[in-house]
């Protein structure tokens, strides 16, 4: 299987697939206590760690559309998780990079 190409995906296209309702599953990978904590409106929590052995539980779907993301621009969870989707045969993952330090700067809200 070829390498596919992991595609980034802004805080203004995750704003607009939100406002157009777009279906779409927004997932953050950092831990159960970081989601806890605060994550971006309508996200659901899968930890990287735990993706391969949980995903296909939650997300049946491998044509749905999601977007995954983690703290911040320096953080590599969401991309790893985003290579480790497409290698389970997921076809749409966007990696939101900014993750919820991006979306924070913005005065974004999070929810707990």
């Amino acid at each position: 299987m070829e390498n596919q190409k992991i595609t980034f995906v802004s805080k203004e296209k995750i704003l607009e697939m939100l406002e157009n309702k777009e279906p779409f599953t927004l997932v953050e990978v950092l831990s159960e206590e970081s989601f806890k904590k605060g994550h971006i409106p309508h996200a659901i929590n899968i930890p990287a760690d735990h993706i391969e052995e949980k995903v296909l539980e939650i997300l049946p779907d491998k044509g749905m559309l999601i977007v995954v993301y983690c703290s911040s621009f320096t953080c590599t969870a969401s991309t790893g998780a985003a290579k480790t989707l497409q290698s389970l045969g997921y076809a749409n993952v966007l990696d939101y990079k900014g993750g919820k330090k991006d979306w924070q700067a913005a005065d974004l809200p999070l929810v707990t």
